[in-house]
């Protein structure tokens, strides 16, 4: 992957959001990942699409974060995103993610299967 600076993250990630966050933040999320997976528009040399995991890198792994921008979804680039960063992950006990219930579909059709689950969130730490 080549590198990735904030200039290549302005593109209008988080849609839908209270807030979205800066690109430092989205940039040090990336760079504090276990693995960030992130497709790249060749033509304007900005991202449009990412995917990060967190992991202890013996039994388990999460993913918090696949995102698209709209005007490029459909595509197959989540797919993509989702398959890379999966790979070789087999030795793991488990690898989850929590999404909105009508995301399941897309995810069971990568192999995923649907769980219960529980959040905090803090949207003051978007601002």
């Amino acid at each position: 992957m080549r590198a990735i600076s904030e200039e290549h993250l302005q593109g209008g990630f988080f849609a839908g959001w209270p807030a979205a966050p800066s690109p430092e933040q989205h940039l040090a999320v990336l760079r504090g990942s276990y693995r960030a997976i992130v497709a790249m528009d060749e033509s304007s040399g900005q991202a449009v699409g990412f995917v990060t995991m967190v992991s202890d890198g013996v039994l388990t792994a999460f993913v918090p974060w696949l995102e698209v921008l709209p005007a490029y979804q459909s595509r197959g680039i989540g797919s993509e995103l989702m398959r890379r960063v999966l790979e070789g992950c087999e030795r793991f006990y488990s690898v989850d993610l929590m999404c909105d219930e009508p995301l399941q579909p897309y995810y069971a059709r990568l192999g995923m299967s649907p769980l219960t689950g529980m959040t905090l969130r803090n949207r003051a730490a978007l601002s």
